[in-house]
């Protein structure tokens, strides 16, 4: 993609207890991320995944998919994900999403938000593989949704919106102290697809 990507130069920095947030809520152009949102739906290999509960298969109320290098897999919720190759475009964001993150990553989690009954449970992204005070890059096309934060013993919440063509950067202590969520919502939902950039670290 040859267009100029960025609109902001510099993201909003959101100070949290045991955690760091940077927010750029238009990084990309409206006609870039309109692009990069038409690609993604058409071109990705999106599935419907699930974990065990008590004995009995439930699925994951969105899709889902796993792309990056070569021996980058990833196990959460009981199950162990291999990396499909990366395409063109989720190598271009890579990179792009990269310079403001500082770090670079090595695989990407795709989700695929249908509707408004399409969400994303209370969770951390701590498994061992993203190490000690991880940088998750997240970025997001399509329809806005809420983005909800709960600390895990202070009882603190943070919640902002997440728009088209945005980007939150997580960082510092946020994965060892904060949950997260995407919560479902009774309001007619376009779709929206997330990308959540790491770094998958070797286990010994």
């Amino acid at each position: 993609m040859q267009l100029p990507f960025f609109e902001e130069p510099s993201g909003q920095l959101i100070p949290l207890q045991d955690g760091e947030l940077l927010y750029y809520p238009h990084f990309y152009t409206a006609q870039v991320a309109d692009a990069y949102f038409r690609s993604l739906m058409a071109g990705i290999d999106w599935k419907q995944e699930g974990m065990m509960m008590y004995g009995k298969p439930v699925q994951f109320p969105r899709l889902m998919a796993w792309y990056g290098d070569e021996g980058s897999s990833y196990a959460f919720s009981g199950k162990r994900y291999v990396p499909a190759a990366w395409t063109k475009e989720l190598l271009e964001m890579k990179e792009q999403v990269s310079v403001p993150a500082g770090v670079a990553f090595n695989s990407v989690l795709l989700n695929r938000y249908r509707n408004g009954n399409d969400s994303m449970g209370w969770h951390a992204d701590d498994e061992p593989e993203l190490g000690t005070d991880p940088v998750i890059a997240s970025v997001n096309f399509g329809a806005t949704r809420r983005f909800m934060f709960r600390h895990q013993r202070a009882g603190l919440k943070y919640e902002l919106n997440l728009t088209h063509g945005s980007l939150l950067i997580m960082k510092g202590s946020l994965q060892h102290h904060w949950q997260h969520q995407v919560p479902k919502t009774a309001k007619q939902m376009g779709e929206r697809i997330n990308l959540t950039f790491r770094v998958i670290k070797p286990m010994v």
